[in-house]
C-alpha cells in the first residue's frame, strides 16, 4: 500500500463528489446519444488520446487545488499531469460524468442539450475547505453530444484558456482554466463556415469552477414536468452553493427559492456590469451558457470591443439579428433570468415574488452601471445630471472609429485645466483613422471635454487621484482578438 508520503501531488487530491453522490444518475452505462430522463447526469469516461502534450497551465489555478509547482517541474510529474488532464488517466476518487440540461438558444427552446463535449472529472476540496469542480472540455463524446464528436480544436481551446484567466485578472467573475493539452490527433472543423472543413490539431482544456450548474439544468426538468427532481436539484444547489440562505437544519421553502433567485439575479447583474465595463461581448448568451453562480462560462465566439459599437457582436451566426450584441447584454441577461424564473415557478407557486426580482434586476443593474460609469470617468459618485454627459460621450464615441480601451485610458490623462483645444491630445491614440476627425467632429468632442472638465472640477478631485482611480477600473490591456490569434498562430 502506498503511504501518504509516497503518493504524488495529484494522487493526494481530496475528492468529494457531492453532485454525483447526492443527485440521481442515469442508469444506462453505455455511452450513446439519447434522451436522459429522471436523472441529472450520466457517467462517462474521457476518450483516450494518442500523444498528449502540455501546452500551458495556470500556476494560480494549480494553487487553488493545492498542486505545487513540482507537479509540472519534474518529468515524471509532468507526464502524470498531462495524462490526467488529457483524459487518459482517471485518478482514484474521480467519478467522470456529463450532466443533462436544456436551454433557450437565440430565444428559442432547444430541448435537451447537456454536456456535449465536457466531462466532469470530479470535485476536489482544498486545504481551505473550498470545493472546486474539474471539467475537461473536448474530451470526447457523451450521451449529450447529439450529432457532434465531443472534441475541441487547439484554436478555440487557446482562446478559452487565455480568456478565462484574463477575465479573472480583469476582476470579472469567471470560470478558471487549469491546463491546455494538445492531443496529438486531428479534428475536422469548418473554421470559416464556408462548406470546406479541414483537419486541425485537437486539444483539451481543464476548466475549474465551484460548480458548473447552469440555468438550463433547471429548465429541462420543468419542461419535462419533473417537479420532484427540480426541487431536489434546487435544494442541492442552495445547500452547497448558497448555504447562507438556510438556517441550520432548515428545509427550503417558497421564500427560500425566491431569496435564492434574487441572489442569482444580483450576481448576474454584477457580472454583466463587469462585461460592459471592460468591453467584453460573450457572443452566445443562451440560457444554457448562464452560470447559476453568476460566472462567465463557455467561451465560444467571444470578442472584445475595439472600435466602440453598441451593436457589435463577434458571433457570425448572429450577424443578421445581433441578438447578443454588446449593448443588448443587460437586457438578454434579464430575459434569461425570466426563463429561470419560469423554471423554478413550480417551487414558488406565485408569479409576483419572481416578477419583483426581475424588476429589481433592472434597478440593480442600472444603479451598478451608473456607479461604474462614474468610476470609469473618475467621478466621486454618479449624479442624475451625469446621464446627459454619458449619453453625449457614447454618441461621440460612435462618430468615428474609437478604441474603447484606449479612450478611457487616455481620458485619465486629460488635463481638465488645459486649453480647450489641447484637452483632446491624450485621446488621439484612440482614433483608428485620424482623418475621420473632421473639424465638426473635433469641435463636438472638445465641447464634451469642456463639459467633462467642468464636472471633474466640480468634484474637486486632484489630477493624480483621478488618474489612479480611473486606471484601477479601466483596463490598460484586454485580450484583443489579434493577440489571441497570435497565440494560436504560434
Amino acid at each position: 500500500m502506498n503511504t501518504s508520503s509516497s503518493l504524488s501531488a495529484l494522487e493526494q487530491l481530496r475528492f468529494d463528489n457531492r453532485f454525483v453522490r447526492e443527485m440521481p444518475a442515469d442508469p444506462e452505462a453505455a455511452n450513446f446519444r439519447r434522451q436522459v430522463l429522471g436523472a441529472t447526469f450520466s457517467r462517462v469516461m474521457p476518450a483516450p488520446v494518442s500523444r498528449p502534450q502540455l501546452v500551458a497551465y495556470s500556476r494560480e489555478v494549480a494553487q487553488l487545488l493545492d498542486l505545487p509547482p513540482t507537479v509540472i517541474d519534474s518529468p515524471g510529474s509532468l507526464e502524470e499531469f498531462t495524462e490526467v488532464f488529457a483524459g487518459n488517466r482517471v485518478l482514484d476518487g474521480m467519478d467522470p460524468h456529463a450532466t443533462v440540461y436544456g436551454g433557450h438558444q437565440f430565444g428559442n427552446w432547444a430541448g435537451q442539450l447537456g454536456d456535449g463535449r465536457a466531462i466532469n472529472l470530479g470535485e476536489i476540496v482544498n486545504s481551505r475547505g473550498e470545493h472546486w469542480a474539474l471539467q475537461l472540455k473536448g474530451a470526447g463524446p457523451t450521451p449529450y453530444s447529439r450529432t457532434a464528436d465531443g472534441l475541441a480544436v487547439l484554436r478555440s481551446s487557446i482562446r478559452e484558456f487565455l480568456c478565462s484567466e484574463a477575465m479573472h485578472h480583469l476582476g470579472v467573475p469567471t470560470t478558471r482554466a487549469l491546463s491546455l493539452v494538445v492531443t496529438g490527433e486531428q479534428v475536422v472543423r469548418d473554421m470559416l463556415y464556408d462548406g470546406n472543413p479541414a483537419p486541425e490539431p485537437g486539444a483539451v482544456v481543464c476548466r475549474v469552477a465551484p460548480s458548473f450548474i447552469r440555468f438550463g439544468h433547471f429548465e429541462i426538468l420543468t419542461a419535462r414536468g419533473d417537479v420532484e427532481l427540480l426541487r431536489r436539484l434546487a435544494d442541492f444547489t442552495i445547500r452547497t452553493e448558497y448555504p447562507e440562505l438556510l438556517a441550520t437544519n432548515e428545509a427550503a421553502n417558497a421564500a427560500t427559492y425566491v431569496a435564492w433567485f434574487a441572489e442569482v439575479s444580483r450576481r448576474t447583474a454584477d457580472m454583466i456590469v463587469d462585461w460592459m465595463r471592460v468591453g467584453f461581448v460573450h457572443g452566445v448568451m443562451n440560457t444554457d451558457n448562464m452560470s447559476i453562480l453568476g460566472l462567465t462560462i463557455d467561451y465560444g465566439p467571444y470578442g472584445w470591443l475595439e472600435n466602440f459599437d453598441l451593436n457589435w457582436t463577434p458571433n457570425t451566426t448572429d450577424a443578421a439579428n445581433r441578438r447578443y450584441r454588446y449593448g443588448q447584454q443587460p437586457a438578454i441577461a434579464q430575459w434569461n433570468l425570466l426563463q429561470l424564473a419560469n423554471a423554478i415557478y413550480p417551487l414558488v407557486g406565485e408569479a409576483e415574488p419572481l416578477e419583483a426580482v426581475l424588476t429589481d434586476f433592472a434597478r440593480r443593474y442600472t444603479h451598478a452601471w451608473n456607479a461604474t460609469m462614474a468610476r470609469k470617468l473618475g467621478l466621486r459618485a454618479y449624479a442624475e445630471s451625469d446621464e446627459a454627459l454619458i449619453g453625449e460621450m457614447n454618441a461621440d464615441l460612435q462618430l468615428l472609429e474609437t478604441d474603447m480601451t484606449l479612450f478611457f485610458r487616455g481620458l485619465a490623462d486629460v488635463a481638465t485645466s488645459a486649453a480647450p483645444t489641447a484637452r483632446i491630445e491624450p485621446l488621439m491614440g484612440a482614433y483608428y483613422v485620424p482623418e475621420q476627425l473632421t473639424p465638426e467632429i473635433r469641435e463636438r468632442i472638445e465641447r464634451w471635454l469642456a463639459d467633462y472638465s467642468a464636472r471633474v472640477r466640480q468634484d474637486g478631485v486632484d489630477a493624480v487621484t483621478r488618474r489612479t482611480n480611473m486606471n484601477a477600473v479601466n483596463p490598460k490591456y484586454v485580450l484583443r482578438n489579434y493577440l489571441a490569434q497570435l497565440a494560436i498562430d504560434k
